[in-house]
């Protein structure tokens, strides 16, 4: 079940405050892709997606769970993340977890209910608190599948 782009469902940043979050990120970022798709680290994984404009290959550290042959993970900044877009763009990006690659395919928003199971209780709670009420669901890719060929301007490796 996908879920029903209602405004009143996002989060909705002002110029000011996107600023602002993508500096932070900027120096917080590198420090968190370190540790972030350890095997020791089942809360944040590395989402590697191909920038939708530049074809630059860029590193997002995300938290994440699995959930059977897919990964949710929340949409802390709504529809207007980079993350988020390249990857909608692409249909296909690869996530790090706990120390193994994974392809993954057919980003898909999804409502809590479909997204709960995936995610411990005190997370759930913390993403409420802070207004998070989508999520994206990847599914692994099938056997077989190839990644589709791209006319960017980037060699094409991780």
């Amino acid at each position: 079940m996908t879920f029903d782009r209602n405004p009143r469902n996002t989060i909705n940043l002002g110029p000011r405050t996107r600023r602002a979050v993508r500096w932070l990120a900027g120096l917080i970022n590198p420090l968190i892709l370190l540790i972030a798709g350890r095997r020791w680290m089942p809360i944040l994984g590395i989402l590697r997606h191909r920038g939708r404009r530049s074809g630059r290959w860029y590193a997002t550290p995300l938290g994440m769970r699995p959930l059977g042959d897919t990964f949710v993970m929340p949409r802390t900044f709504g529809e207007n993340a980079a993350w988020y877009l390249n990857t909608q763009a692409a249909g296909w990006c690869v996530v790090t977890y706990k120390g193994r690659d994974y392809t993954v395919v057919d980003p898909q928003v999804i409502e809590y209910a479909a997204a709960a199971p995936a995610f411990p209780r005190y997370e759930l709670l913390q993403f409420r608190l802070i207004g998070i009420k989508e999520y994206l669901r990847l599914r692994q890719v099938p056997a077989g599948w190839s990644q589709p060929s791209t006319s960017g301007t980037s060699d094409g490796a991780l």
